[in-house]
């Protein structure tokens, strides 16, 4: 690896690829699609969403099973949205900041390239982005003025306080409580933090906990801290929650019904060996059952690993055929990209409070003008 073929110190374009880029520019194509009316936005706010939301680095950076600390989870986070080229037996970089698309064909991230690099912003060749990082760290700190939390703050490895959970997300819920949206939120995660993280956001919803959001329990939210699991093999998919059990056996209409009916906030520990076994493809990926005729739910997948490469991505979209069938097609996540799944700009969810919000809003205005022409 070779730090000397300096690409972001080269002008804008490099061979007609873009080099400039930034994790608060949205996709491309949402930026230019017009407001929507205000009686379309009241329709937009009438329907129920049903949010599918990843932990690790998604609402959480730190990660038990890797046991990565808050400074290494960001750092890795980073790796995996900067980017460059092997050219020669050599590394060169083709992007100036972090951005969760490639500027350009041919560009790979320097994850994908290389896989985990333990300091990646500090001795590595990522060392151009350590000012992102330490920017976006001290983002993340737990507010001086207030004693260290046993629940909502943790410990970095450089002794600092941050948060455990990011505060965009207890914004997202106050937001859509004053949106009078109704909705519902399961958290998805490979990892082993579900349990506790329930215990947590249950306390913070119904003690008033947190001592920024002292004010949640009057939301009336409930969590169920039963966590759930669910698993997938050659047959099917079966979601398994305390005595609740469901499977594709029973059509897959059935467990979107059944995702579909939930209140409040709950949880399922997805399948990582399906994953695995599948080589990180779509085909392994956390199901996400999406009906695009049914103009009273919405379901939406948050995770940073959501990628538009079928090759390389974290959830299976399973779109119905027919507006009361149970037959699915699987979606390509380019189909689906700001419709039904948001990748996780994690650098925007730790400076921007409203992040989560402004997010889930394009996409309910995306799938609102899917109905509509749908009925055209």
């Amino acid at each position: 690896m070779s730090d000397s073929h300096n690409l972001c110190d080269s002008p804008k374009t490099i061979n007609g690829c873009r080099t400039s880029g930034s994790l608060s520019q949205e996709n491309p194509d949402s930026v230019e699609r017009p407001s929507l009316s205000a009686t379309t936005l009241l329709s937009v706010r009438k329907k129920k969403i049903v949010l599918h939301i990843d932990l690790n680095n998604t609402i959480l950076v730190s990660d038990a099973v890797t046991k990565q600390g808050t400074v290494a989870a960001l750092e890795y986070f980073l790796s995996t949205v900067t980017w460059g080229r092997m050219a020669k037996g050599k590394w060169e970089w083709m992007c100036e900041s972090p951005s969760l698309h490639p500027p350009c064909d041919g560009a790979v991230s320097y994850y994908s390239q290389f896989g985990r690099v333990v300091g990646f912003t500090t001795a590595g060749p990522g060392k151009r982005f350590r000012r992102v990082l330490e920017e976006h760290l001290e983002l993340l700190r737990w507010p001086s003025d207030l004693p260290a939390h046993k629940e909502l703050s943790v410990k970095g490895e450089d002794g600092k306080l941050y948060h455990w959970i990011l505060p965009s997300f207890f914004q997202l819920l106050q937001d859509l409580v004053s949106q009078k949206i109704e909705f519902s939120i399961f958290f998805r995660t490979f990892g082993a933090d579900l349990p506790r993280l329930l215990m947590v956001v249950q306390r913070v919803l119904e003690q008033g906990t947190h001592p920024l959001f002292p004010m949640l329990p009057e939301l009336k939210l409930s969590v169920d801290t039963t966590p759930g699991q669910i698993r997938c093999n050659n047959k099917g998919v079966i979601l398994v929650r305390g005595e609740e059990r469901v499977s594709t056996q029973d059509g897959e209409r059935s467990l979107y019904n059944c995702l579909s009916l939930s209140q409040g906030l709950g949880g399922f520990q997805d399948h990582f060996n399906w994953w695995a076994h599948n080589t990180y493809t779509i085909m392994g990926g956390k199901p996400l059952w999406v009906d695009p005729f049914d103009s009273t739910i919405q379901h939406i997948f948050i995770d940073d690993n959501i990628r538009q490469n079928n090759d390389d991505t974290i959830v299976h979209p399973k779109v119905f055929l027919d507006p009361r069938g149970s037959e699915t097609r699987t979606a390509s996540t380019s189909e689906l990209y700001d419709l039904c799944l948001i990748q996780t700009d994690l650098l925007r969810a730790i400076s921007d409070p409203s992040y989560f919000t402004q997010r889930i809003q394009i996409c309910m205005e995306n799938y609102e003008r899917n109905l509509r022409q749908q009925l055209c």
